[in-house]
């Protein structure tokens, strides 16, 4: 079946989901991406299952009641119901699109401690809310493990009822608890050994080793960093019962051990979402990305009077956007001695050719919108450069990055912010004249800043 999953391209099911791109599937289903015109998100995944593999009701009955669960860190589900599609019986799920998984990540690269934490705290969050509303996910593993903007979220089509065998389809994975290949249902603890297997992988982009038997437990790697080696070898118990439930496993990820400590580095990583593939990137693309910047450098001049600003609250987890306000009162910002000289002519130059004016300065700025989650991935500091392009009413109508720095997320954080920006327009012999600032966005574990800076008049 999986063959002809593709040739479905361009169909529309029930006359209102257009199959825009496979995404991927397996003998049993398959997930398009498709849109909705009319509502928020306009971008969706539609998964389609055969209608035959298991009792179509008793699916659509778990995908009812998955829909009405509401948590921060599981993809929403937003309709479903039957559909034919060339004469085959099918039930389709649509719900929110997500733009990446940890498999797509570790083929390249293990994520860090760091990374790790932030991750395993999402599935945990979400595994707890799961098993309190008596649900089992079934299906933990690095597919299923994806990323909606900033934040890590678990498909919540496949959820069921503790003791249900009848929802592992086919052969089980290799992150299936052993108790499932023995016929026995799925449960919390089943969700627990999976979970410890995905642990693994992220850490070393591999699963563990198993011997084969049913007595011996899976060998872990010794390199392991604590405290994931104990969360995991207590994960990978083989008697569900002396596995670890959720609970146990947060209270331990949160004793951090002092091989655990964060330390200072001078290229901060971004933690996995997703700009988690940002740090994969070709030797191609990053010489377009030198070309580009050459292409597009201009000269900073010195700091105008303006206001650095400290975030007084993070953007909470559900996702609701921070914005900071700022008036045209400004206070005087300290400019940069190391820039000092060398942008001296370039400020002299703009004195002399506007001798009758005024600086422009910043009516409003608005800072990225960023989770907490997002920011404690941050070792040291994130920084990027924007240079906006504005009219002579004081409006963005262009920006490009300067400086883009190590993160894909942060820097398109910046980007989406900057172009909310107003200012007051500079004036130049009595007339509002257009204008072009650097915005420099730095984040630190705890919040984020700005700083922007006039470069022209």
């Amino acid at each position: 079946m999986p063959e002809a999953w593709k040739h479905w391209e361009g169909q529309v099911v029930n006359e209102e989901f257009q199959l825009v791109r496979y995404v991927g599937g397996s003998e049993h289903s398959a997930v398009f991406l498709t849109k909705r015109s009319d509502r928020d998100p306009q971008e969706v995944a539609i998964k389609l299952i055969l209608a035959n593999a298991e009792s179509p009701e008793l699916q659509l009955s778990w995908w009812e009641l998955a829909a009405k669960l509401s948590h921060p860190h599981l993809l929403r589900l937003f309709q479903w119901g039957h559909c034919q599609l060339d004469g085959t019986e099918l039930l389709y799920a649509v719900s929110e699109y997500a733009e990446e998984s940890l498999a797509q990540i570790l083929p390249y690269r293990p994520l860090t401690p760091e990374e790790t934490r932030d991750l395993l705290q999402s599935v945990l969050d979400a595994l707890a809310y799961i098993h309190g509303k008596r649900f089992v996910h079934g299906h933990i593993k690095p597919t299923n493990i994806m990323a909606v903007g900033n934040q890590v979220k678990l498909p919540s089509d496949g959820l069921c009822g503790a003791g249900e065998s009848s929802r592992v389809l086919g052969t089980p994975s290799i992150y299936a608890a052993p108790e499932i290949g023995n016929g026995a249902g799925v449960s919390p603890a089943s969700d627990v050994w999976s979970l410890g297997m995905t642990l693994v992988e992220a850490l070393t982009q591999h699963p563990p080793a198993q011997e084969g038997t049913e007595q011996v437990e899976p060998v872990l790697p010794e390199t392991l960093p604590e405290p994931f080696f104990d969360i995991a070898s207590n994960c990978l118990r083989r008697d569900p019962q002396r596995r670890w439930t959720v609970a146990e496993i947060e209270a331990r990820l949160q004793q951090v051990s002092p091989a655990f400590q964060p330390k200072e580095v001078s290229q901060p990583k971004s933690g996995f979402t997703k700009w988690g593939l940002g740090a994969v990137v070709t030797g191609a693309l990053l010489l377009a990305i030198l070309v580009a910047r050459v292409l597009h450098h201009h000269p900073t001049a010195e700091p105008v009077p303006s206001t650095t600003m400290q975030s007084p609250a993070v953007q909470p987890e559900s996702g609701q956007a921070t914005r900071i306000t700022q008036g045209k009162e400004q206070a005087s910002a300290r400019p940069n001695p190391s820039h000092a000289s060398a942008h001296t002519g370039a400020k002299k130059n703009a004195v002399a050719s506007h001798s009758t004016g005024s600086q422009g300065a910043v009516v409003q700025q608005i800072l990225p919108d960023v989770s907490r989650s997002a920011l404690r991935t941050v070792h040291g500091k994130v920084k990027v450069r924007v240079k906006v392009r504005v009219d002579s009413s004081g409006n963005v109508i262009g920006a490009n990055f300067d400086s883009q720095g190590p993160s894909k997320y942060f820097a398109e954080r910046s980007l989406r912010a900057a172009k909310q920006w107003t200012f007051k327009p500079p004036q130049v012999d009595g007339q509002s004249a257009p204008s072009e600032w650097i915005l420099k966005f730095e984040f630190d574990r705890t919040a984020a800043h700005v700083q922007p800076a006039q470069l022209f008049p």
